[in-house]
């Protein structure tokens, strides 16, 4: 059997990227999975990659910044699977600056991005989680949780021009620790990914300085020059930028019976950097 069968999970922003990657590798290994992405044919896409190798998927589209954005995800899950059982909080970009040239806009835009939202989204699951835990513990079948927090190298070092999101990421480990301390007795394993460099749509190489993405109806600048990203590859004990598949492993160990005991723990995935 599936070591996630029976579970079910919802992934923000798994779309694309690290996220689509943790959706199938979830739903791979016997989670029913509710996908979001801003965008509704990225998150169709991987709803049908799932059923297509016969997985059970469910879709939400829509901003994870939106304040009831974490009510109706939760909603979802229960409303299409009859439970919840497995909270990755994903969804994220990055919109650099130093700090005298960040606007406010600027600020709060990834702030309310990777740490807002997770926030609500943990805040829309406790009364959900709560009562299956009584029920649960009334049968005298209990279970194990877990959420998934994803954090960065940049949120334990820093990293000079992205103020907002290593302050964000910074963030979502204190909110790891006190949701570890919270949840224990909710039978939920609270822990966080936090990732180095990974190969997306965001780190791949463009000649094009100018590139952008289109993500909440801003112009996001993307890509890295082919010398830079050398140049911090080579920092790297490994030698190369990690794979999305090779991220979504990560999140998966801590979605495993194998961590049932291990909760308000920051993972270190990036190739042997260290913070």
């Amino acid at each position: 059997m599936s070591k996630l069968q029976g579970k079910v999970a919802i992934v923000s922003g798994s779309g694309r990227g690290i996220g689509r990657a943790v959706a199938l590798k979830l739903a791979a290994e016997g989670a029913r999975v509710v996908v979001n992405d801003l965008d509704a044919d990225p998150a169709h896409e991987v709803v049908q990659a799932i059923r297509d190798r016969g997985g059970e998927a469910a879709i939400f589209v829509g901003n994870v910044t939106a304040p009831d954005f974490g009510d109706l995800f939760v909603k979802t899950a229960v409303e299409s699977f009859g439970g919840l059982d497995i909270i990755v909080n994903n969804a994220g970009y990055t919109w650099d600056g130093v700090v005298q040239k960040m606007t406010d806009e600027q600020w709060y835009a990834i702030i309310d991005c990777h740490l807002t939202a997770p926030f609500r989204i943990l805040r829309a699951a406790q009364p959900v989680i709560k009562a299956y835990v009584a029920t649960e513990a009334a049968a005298g079948q209990p279970r194990m949780r877990k959420v998934v927090n994803i954090s960065s190298i940049a949120g334990l070092s820093g990293n000079p021009g992205q103020i907002n999101y290593a302050s964000a990421k910074a963030g979502v480990v204190g909110m790891t620790l006190t949701m570890a301390k919270e949840w224990g007795r909710l039978k939920t394993n609270v822990n966080c990914v936090a990732f180095g460099m990974i190969s997306t749509r965001l780190t791949e190489v463009t000649a094009d300085a100018n590139a952008t993405v289109k993500i909440a109806g801003r112009d996001i600048r993307v890509g890295l020059n082919p010398e830079l990203k050398a140049t911090l590859e080579r920092t790297i004990p490994l030698g190369r930028a990690g794979t999305v598949e090779e991220a979504a492993g990560a999140v998966y160990l801590f979605c495993t019976p194998e961590s049932d005991y291990i909760s308000g723990q920051t993972l270190l995935c990036a190739g042997g950097a260290t913070s």
